[in-house]
């Protein structure tokens, strides 16, 4: 069975940490693919801005 597992943090290094714990669990030959994204939104009232790390692992179960 095919399944995936999604992930979304704000820091990059926290999106690491996660998804290396998460691969730590599964079989290397499991695993068929790793999506990853990033978007950066404005801060509402401020010049700054708000990023979003995203994953996605698909792997057999």
């Amino acid at each position: 069975m095919i399944q995936v597992k999604l992930f979304d943090r704000e820091h990059e290094k926290d999106l690491e940490k996660e998804m290396n714990r998460f691969l730590k669990g599964i079989d290397e030959r499991k695993l068929i693919d790793i999506k990853y994204n990033v978007a950066a939104l404005p801060e509402e009232d401020e010049e700054e801005q708000i990023y979003c790390f995203t994953a996605m692992i698909i792997y057999r179960s």
